[in-house]
């Protein structure tokens, strides 16, 4: 339905332009010093059928051009001193439809014939005759150049159009591989996770009821299963786009602290600096930071204490996560997933990491992340 709708409006378009071109032809010629004679009226006749010749230009160009062509030599043999803006309106149609060399080949003859045709008007001056065709064309030409002008307008927003209809369909798919991700990480994660915590929390209520001492690591199970389920619905929530849920951010890394508290670590928090405003991506790095940190700390580090300093700049946002760990220089862990996870979001917001040994024992995870560039 809309191929058919762009035809008829395409052919309404070609028979506006045929119409003001063959308007605009005859006008001329009336203007000229003519006495209404036979050849004068069939010249008149050529300048309305050469303008309205261009409405099947779409269709047929190459007869169109043929037609126009012979009308330009036709009315200047009849004495009409006219530009033959419809012979370019035809070169310009047949060139857009790829008939190149027929186009020159034409166009070669159509200059040949003109300064004769001038010559069978009545001028016995070659020069004249020359002078004539050429300025018949000189002025098409300007006519031509605004044509070609508007048509390379258009082309132009063609293309826009097409840049914008190919940007629509990236993010499309970009959001159908979100929402895939959601459905395999939901089915794969949100079974076994839930298991962890019911059993946890089964466990803990058993303990309770019967009067035994909770273990300190039951409870870190308990409360890890739980952090477990909000962080899954929440990464679920923002790969579905969907804000009813803000992500964890700078707001949560007390909660991170005292979780590890909660384990036996001891966990200290400083923020320096007014906290302003900061973009959610800076807060939700520093939020992935910490975590990994503490995470990192309380599984592989052998740490007694651990220490979060985040200090907040008019400009960047710092954050250092120390600890006393067994690390030094000569054993340096390999670098995994997390802080390969952790260098690529510090590095897409312009930011710089640092995660090493220290010379004294222990292990310093530093980041700086510009606000200005994340806003």
């Amino acid at each position: 339905m809309s191929k058919e709708r762009f035809r008829v409006r395409a052919s309404v378009r070609d028979w506006l332009i045929a119409v003001g071109v063959a308007g605009a032809l005859l006008v001329t010629g009336l203007s000229g010093q003519h006495s209404g004679t036979g050849l004068d009226l069939f010249g008149y006749a050529l300048l309305v059928v050469g303008g309205l010749a261009l409405a099947g230009g779409r269709r047929a160009p190459v007869a169109v051009l043929a037609v126009t062509g012979l009308c330009a030599a036709g009315y200047q043999a009849a004495g009409f001193d006219v530009a033959a803006v419809a012979y370019l309106f035809a070169v310009y149609a047949a060139m857009r439809a790829g008939h190149r060399l027929v186009t020159v080949a034409m166009s070669v003859a159509v200059l040949a014939a003109l300064p004769i045709a001038a010559l069978a008007s009545g001028l016995h001056d070659t020069g004249e005759a020359f002078a004539q065709a050429r300025g018949a064309l000189e002025i098409a030409w300007l006519i031509a150049a605004g044509a070609a002008g508007e048509a390379l307008r258009q082309a132009e927003r063609r293309a826009d159009e097409a840049e914008r209809s190919r940007e629509e369909t990236a993010r499309r798919r970009a959001d159908e591989e979100r929402l895939r991700i959601a459905r395999e990480l939901h089915d794969s994660l949100t079974h076994q996770i839930s298991v962890i915590k019911v059993q946890s929390e089964v466990a803990v209520h058993v303990a309770r009821k019967r009067g035994e001492p909770v273990p300190e690591a039951l409870l870190a199970i308990q409360e890890a299963g739980r952090e477990a389920t909000r962080e899954l619905r929440a990464t679920l929530e923002v790969l579905r786009d969907d804000d009813t849920a803000p992500p964890r951010g700078l707001d949560h890394v007390p909660e991170l602290v005292e979780g590890a508290r909660s384990i036996g670590l001891n966990a200290t928090l400083t923020i320096e600096g007014q906290q302003h405003d900061v973009p959610v991506t800076v807060g939700r790095t520093v939020y992935r930071i910490v975590q990994e940190s503490l995470t990192n700390v309380s599984r592989h580090a052998d740490a007694h204490t651990a220490s979060v300093r985040i200090d907040c700049r008019p400009d960047a946002l710092a954050v250092r996560i120390d600890d006393d760990g067994k690390a030094t220089p000569a054993t340096a862990p390999v670098p995994g997933v997390g802080l390969l996870g952790m260098r690529e979001r510090v590095t897409a917001l312009g930011g710089r990491l640092s995660a090493e040994p220290r010379r004294a024992g222990g292990f310093t995870v530093q980041a700086e992340l510009p606000l200005e560039r994340a806003s």
